[in-house]
């Protein structure tokens, strides 16, 4: 898999570019503000059909502009696939690919993998485990069309069923029957949800250890763990046991949207007691554990997406870093850095093939 070019008209603080890719690596070179991480971006849009970093379209569109643009060519599979989309403000966002209208964007997920690896990366630590499930989903979801169904169904199902707990308490009034109605739906799709993210756990954790044994040449002790209300109990009898709880609360207190992700170092939480450089070689390690995992699974080897990747590591890790993306292992890589001469010195010194972009002020030139 991967990008051959990419064209993009008024977004985010492009005016307007067209750029050829090297099938091995790319670097977007240039100071800090002139557009390199938007590139990255316009590329996780096209496969995720959102933005990595802002969630509302309207805002990526250039100021002053009232449309967007992008449209790019990816080989997969020895085969040219077209992707396009266009956003009008006021409007919602159409996506093709091959001329072909989507009927639904949750279609498109899937066909492009994607890791991106950012210092943005740092909210799967720092945030709330809402920020965790939506990784594990992620990843999920690009291969498993069922499973992104039943999540569709099963969020909705929790929003129903909040809507009519406040409904009677509004009305001073408990429908027990209304209320089992969607017990039932929380129970068909949560259950598999619960299922397919235990069995992805145990699989990944291995890939996700190995990556940060290399990374820190095994200098600390690192866990990661999968936290479910659903690992000691069936969802029935926490649906039943926490009833009269989520009348008082309105809402659903309990079922598999409350599962969490734990990050240790030392058997401590990493959030607390891990340096900087701890903090985003575990979180390096996650991102390159996902795109091996999708590519065991998908049989197609996911594009990369470096985004300042020598933020907070010293110089060892970003050596062992490098010693794994150059290997053969990895497909094509983006990569970023305000340094203008650092990549491509040493893609030259170990006689790789790439392409180097300098990106200043929403232009970007080939050098």
């Amino acid at each position: 898999m991967y990008l051959q070019n990419l064209y993009i008209l008024n977004f985010k603080n492009y005016q307007e570019v067209e750029l050829q890719f090297s099938e091995k690596f790319n670097c977007f070179l240039g100071n800090n503000g002139g557009g390199k991480t938007n590139l990255l971006d316009a590329i996780h849009y096209l496969a995720f059909c959102k933005s990595f970093f802002n969630p509302i379209d309207q805002q990526l569109i250039k100021h002053k502009e009232a449309f967007m643009v992008l449209q790019a060519e990816f080989m997969r599979k020895g085969e040219v696939e077209k992707i396009y989309c266009g956003l009008k403000k006021g409007q919602k966002k159409q996506f093709k690919r091959n001329k072909k209208v989507y009927e639904r964007l949750s279609d498109h997920i899937g066909l492009i993998p994607i890791v991106m690896i950012s210092p943005a990366d740092s909210y799967l630590i720092s945030e709330g485990s809402d920020s965790r499930r939506r990784f594990i989903d992620m990843i999920i979801s690009q291969f498993d069309k069922k499973y992104l169904e039943g999540l569709i169904k099963y969020n909705r199902a929790v929003s129903q069923r909040n809507r009519l707990l406040k409904k009677f308490m509004e009305n001073r009034r408990f429908d027990e029957t209304s209320l089992e109605v969607w017990d039932e739906q929380l129970k068909l799709y949560g259950e598999e949800i619960h299922r397919v993210r235990k069995a992805f756990i145990k699989d990944f954790i291995p890939l996700f250890q190995a990556h940060y044994d290399t990374i820190s040449q095994k200098r600390e002790k690192v866990e990661l763990s999968y936290d479910s209300q659903l690992n000691e109990t069936s969802f029935n009898e926490l649906l039943l046991q926490y009833r009269e709880r989520d009348r008082r609360l309105t809402y659903s207190s309990v079922g598999i949207h409350k599962d969490d992700l734990h990050f240790k170092i030392g058997e401590k939480q990493i959030k607390r007691f891990g340096s900087q450089g701890q903090q985003k070689t575990f979180l390096l390690s996650l991102k390159l554990a996902q795109a091996e995992y999708l590519k065991n699974k998908m049989d197609i080897t996911p594009i990369l997406l470096l985004d300042d990747i020598y933020d907070k590591l010293d110089y060892r890790r970003i050596e062992k870093l490098m010693d794994i993306v150059q290997s053969n292992w990895f497909g094509q890589i983006f990569i970023t850095d305000t340094d203008v001469d650092r990549l491509p010195r040493l893609f030259n010194q170990m006689k790789i093939t790439y392409k180097a972009f300098t990106i200043n002020n929403g232009e970007a030139h080939e050098q």
